[in-house]
């Protein structure tokens, strides 16, 4: 098969137009933050749209972890970055070229251009070929540019920037100044002074001395004087500067398209292992999951937010992970817990991972079995919009509806205290009625609730997010497999003020 991107192994799984917009369900689950993070830096790529795009096949996920898996190699990681930085700087000698005016020195950057580019393929291609990746992608890649590294119109255009850069070099002139007057000749071997000079009065340098040197401006064009005497030059070696313009016409288009297009795209492995380096750094652990478009097993264990661990990181302080699963025919998490116990936390990474299994991308964990979702849903709690004219249930029943409607069997939602303004029997009932309308679609779903009956329905498992015994007060973050049976917390409390049935019992005996 011919080589057609490192992101996509077939052309039809790639990106049409301008890209997808950014998902609702982005801010929610702080994926935004995760992005931003993951290609800031990275900015001159345009990275955004790859990490809006999620995969659709199983295949396409593999083909990506595959290449991931081998850039995660040192020589191989280093291989790729020299080819970037030498892309790099074709990129800045190009911009350069392009806003000159003067047309030698434009034309004097245009080579540097390619001279950085003939380095940076001849370069590439060696290493890639000395290091035989076994990737579908890398070595697809490697096919694609060991032909075009050594085609004719590649290796002509490697002899000719080296020829034109000889020549160049090789015209040596002397600027001679009288007064407020110079002139422009051939250089005819004169002898250099400057080093005499420097040696004459090295004996009176007594300290340190102020630099008399004059530093050139960082301007790139030229001035009046450095113009007309380039015009000097150039006439007396106008062959040299002929055959500089004919180079600069004929190779206008040098750039080959796919291998700029792989010079972008790797990026995005490039970006992404960079930042799970830093995350594992401060003592996490990330995993390639498997990944199934059938099957909703799902597991993960030591999975976390990764936004707030990208947060945290920066605190010098650590994250809670946590482990799930569903098994046999369980699709809903009904999350239960004190307030700011870690439950919208526990809901905002189980859908950050299977996102970021869908881009194929290693996700937080110590390993993981993940479900390829066709749609993502949230509903998280917004702030009323007086525009609107509907009142908080209204809204929630209004966004919820659209919800349901737009699912899928393949799709996942996450559902984060719904109906909170209700009055309690009315949220019960209404909170029921959206689990049964899930359950019938047979979707995936993480519910978060402080109610408890919802946790008992078919298909639902509970989980609770405990504190400490000794400190109820205290959360721990941990999020556990346990029926809600509402005295959990109450019961800890009271123990922790002695005010349990035990020690009241005690008490009146006493």
């Amino acid at each position: 098969m011919s080589f057609h991107s490192i992101l996509y192994e077939r052309p039809e799984d790639g990106i049409k137009g301008q890209g997808p917009a950014v998902p609702d369900f982005f801010v929610d689950l702080n994926l935004n933050q995760i992005v931003d993070a993951i290609i800031a830096g990275r900015e001159e790529y345009g990275l955004r749209p790859f990490f809006l795009a999620p995969l659709k096949s199983v295949d396409a996920i593999k083909y990506r972890h595959e290449i991931m898996q081998e850039l995660e190699s040192a020589s191989l990681h280093d291989a790729v970055q020299s080819f970037s930085q030498s892309m790099h700087a074709m990129r800045e000698y190009r911009g350069r070229s392009d806003r000159i005016l003067n047309v030698y020195v434009k034309q004097g950057w245009f080579l540097n251009a390619l001279e950085a580019y003939c380095e940076a393929v001849s370069r590439l291609a060696n290493d890639l070929a000395a290091l035989a990746p076994k990737s579908r992608g890398l070595s697809s890649f490697l096919e694609y540019l060991k032909k075009y590294s050594e085609s004719g119109d590649f290796t002509l255009l490697v002899a000719e920037t080296k020829k034109v850069r000889a020549d160049l070099s090789g015209a040596k002139y002397a600027l001679l100044i009288r007064g407020n007057q110079f002139s422009v000749r051939k250089y005819e071997g004169e002898a250099e002074y400057s080093a005499e000079v420097e040696k004459t009065f090295e004996k009176f340098k007594q300290g340190a001395v102020k630099d008399y040197r004059i530093k050139f401006s960082d301007y790139l064009d030229v001035n009046h004087i450095e113009e007309a005497a380039l015009d000097f030059v150039a006439k007396q070696y106008p062959e040299v500067f002929q055959s500089l313009e004919s180079y600069c016409s004929k190779h206008a288009d040098y750039l080959d398209k796919t291998i700029a297009t792989f010079d972008r795209e790797i990026q995005f492995y490039a970006a992404t292992i960079d930042l799970v380096a830093q995350v594992k750094a401060s003592g996490l652990q990330f995993c390639y999951p498997g990944v199934s478009d059938k099957s909703k097993e799902v597991y993960s264990h030591e999975g976390f937010d990764l936004a707030l661990a990208i947060k945290l990181m920066h605190e010098n302080s650590s994250v809670v992970w946590n482990d799930f699963f569903l098994k046999g025919n369980e699709r809903i998490f009904v999350v239960n817990g004190p307030n700011q116990g870690g439950k919208t936390t526990f809901a905002r990474a189980f859908a950050q991972l299977h996102y970021l299994a869908s881009l194929g991308c290693p996700v937080p964990g110590r390993d993981a079995q993940l479900f390829l979702f066709d749609k993502i849903f949230t509903h998280f709690e917004r702030e009323e919009n007086i525009n609107d004219l509907r009142s908080k249930l209204e809204d929630d029943l209004v966004r919820i509806h659209i919800i349901l409607n737009e699912s899928t069997p393949s799709s996942i939602i996450v559902v984060n205290e719904l109906f909170s303004s209700s009055a309690l029997p009315d949220a019960v009932f209404l909170g029921k009625k959206v689990l049964e309308r899930i359950i019938e679609l047979d979707a995936v779903c993480v519910y978060v609730t402080f109610l408890d009956e919802l946790s008992s329905l078919e298909k639902t498992v509970s989980l609770l997010s405990t504190v400490k015994p000794e400190n109820p007060e205290v959360c721990t973050y941990k999020i556990v497999r346990r029926p809600a049976d509402g005295l959990a917390y109450a019961q800890a409390i009271a123990n922790k003020y002695q005010l349990s049935y035990e020690r009241i019992k005690e008490r009146v005996r006493s």
